[in-house]
């Protein structure tokens, strides 16, 4: 797991290289920032060397990936009319989805990020609605930020807290982030007319539902994800194998429903 910075900054949640069993993992959450701050990575120079060493690392990931059993479900489950039509109406008049990573974590250091990377390179290549794709996470280097934009993404210079406003139809591809990067990307389209924009990879809803608590952090950084379960389609990943469960476990595709904005649960609590 990456361990939270000394700033305050958000980390991804990664599971560790162990499985130690199909537990569902409890909802991670952690502080709030208060605004979106720009972001300026440790390192000030890219290390060739180490360049050339992460270059081969996702190669080979996106090789590995994509030859999988695992992809090829990953592909039936995104063809089947019940979510290619999803897709669709996120769509609209509009022939590509932006899509937006938060959370992607260290491809130079784990396996995991770089199978989710792998993922949403092969999609991207596979699908001609997938468009650009930017990327954020504050534990990249800026090393690793040149081999992503090798990849053709785009390393975004400011930490947006997840809470960009899906002002067209947007892919947002966050799996295993803080629960509190979910509340806050819904928070900022809480409004069908944004919601219906929004193609989200993540942490299960469901799972979340399941495991409500009494704590009240955990609350605080829920309470919207399972507000939004009523109106939320949601497609569960298999994972098919050990592999690929680290980095997908308990991850699926959702989707948000059309409704009249006053159908949305009224959520007035402070921070909410």
């Amino acid at each position: 797991m990456v361990k939270n910075t000394s700033d305050g900054e958000w980390t991804v949640v990664l599971p560790s290289k162990r499985r130690q069993g199909r537990r569902k993992p409890k909802p991670k959450i952690q502080e709030e920032e208060e605004e979106e701050k720009p972001w300026k990575s440790d390192d000030l120079e890219i290390d060739p060397q180490r360049q050339a060493r992460v270059k081969l690392k996702m190669e080979n990931s996106i090789k590995k990936v994509e030859s999988s059993k695992f992809y090829t479900t990953f592909l039936e489950q995104l063809n089947c009319p019940e979510v290619s039509d999803q897709f669709r109406l996120v769509l609209g008049t509009e022939t590509q989805l932006q899509m937006v990573m938060y959370g992607i974590g260290s491809i130079e250091s784990y396996e995991s990020p770089r199978f989710q990377l792998s993922i949403a390179i092969l999609m991207k290549r596979e699908f001609d609605w997938v468009g650009n794709i930017e990327v954020f996470d504050p534990v990249l280097s800026v090393t690793e930020s040149s081999v992503l934009e090798s990849f053709g993404c785009t390393v975004l210079s400011v930490n947006e807290q997840a809470r960009r406003e899906a002002l067209k139809p947007t892919l947002f591809f966050m799996p295993h982030c803080e629960a509190n990067l979910y509340n806050n990307l819904l928070q900022a389209n809480w409004r069908m007319d944004r919601l219906s924009r929004i193609a989200l990879f993540g942490n299960s809803f469901q799972m979340y539902e399941e495991q409500v608590t009494l704590d009240p952090g955990v609350i605080r950084a829920t309470k919207r994800i399972i507000a939004a379960r009523r109106i939320t389609s949601e497609f569960a990943i298999e994972t098919v194998s050990d592999d690929y469960f680290p980095a997908f476990h308990d991850s699926s595709w959702h989707f948000f429903s059309s409704c009249l904005d006053s159908e949305l649960p009224l959520l007035v609590s402070e921070g909410l």
